[in-house]
């Protein structure tokens, strides 16, 4: 069987108010920073201990970008599905340079908010995803 799955699945929080730009196509594109963290007692110290992994959250999707608009900046929780792209460019200073992301693609991602409802938000979804229902 030579198929392959590419998936991503994290939970985190944004560490910064997300990114929407529209591109020369006048499509939109959202980015934002997703802290993923783990903490644990060091056996040898008794100390608490805690790893923090940020990831690039880039979505094309612009049902879950209208989502992104409306209810999400910093500290906000999510549950989110995406896949692994890597990307290569060549910056100004003419060095090359390479990335990987989470992309959340058109009918390929899924967003979960985790946060409770606050005062000044309307009723928000809890859960989006944009597979097309048949």
């Amino acid at each position: 069987m030579s198929q392959s799955l590419n998936r991503v699945t994290l939970i985190g929080h944004l560490g910064k108010d997300p990114d929407i730009r529209t591109t020369q196509n006048n499509s939109r594109v959202a980015s934002f920073s997703l802290a993923t963290s783990e903490s644990w007692n060091d056996k040898a110290s008794g100390d608490r201990k805690e790893n923090t992994q940020w990831h690039r959250i880039v979505v094309f999707n612009e049902n879950l970008i209208g989502i992104i608009e409306k209810y999400l900046k910093k500290g906000s929780k999510v549950y989110l599905e995406g896949q692994l792209e890597s990307r290569k460019w060549t910056g100004d200073d003419g060095k090359e340079n390479n990335t990987t992301e989470i992309v959340l693609r058109q009918y390929r991602g899924e967003i979960l908010l985790l946060d409770g409802k606050s005062d000044n938000q309307d009723a928000s979804p809890s859960h989006v995803n944009d597979v097309p229902e048949f």
